[in-house]
């Protein structure tokens, strides 16, 4: 439950921060429909933060820690992939 405790008081000082920036965005662009949106998206992150200090965490089984591995087979790209494509930051293959 510590890690939990750890995260969540590090999720309420984001949330300070992004409250901090949102009454400074009210003070330069005043009641704007963003800005209600905003502090609207604030209260439902206060609510759900809320929700999260009486959850109780899942565990985190061993077989779920490889679900995000992407593999990148060795073998080369097939150079039709390339056709027609520009190098970044170098231009076009025709100003070589």
């Amino acid at each position: 439950m510590a890690p939990t405790t750890t995260e969540l008081a590090e999720f309420q000082r984001a949330l300070t921060q992004l409250r901090a920036s949102a009454g400074a965005l009210r003070q330069r662009y005043g009641d704007a429909a963003a800005v209600r949106r905003i502090d609207n998206d604030l209260e439902r992150l206060d609510i759900d933060a809320a929700e999260l200090t009486s959850a109780v965490p899942v565990p985190r089984r061993s077989d779920d820690v490889r679900d995000d591995v992407v593999i990148v087979p060795d073998t080369p790209y097939d150079p039709s992939l390339w056709r027609d494509v520009d190098d970044e930051g170098l231009g076009g293959h025709s100003r070589y």
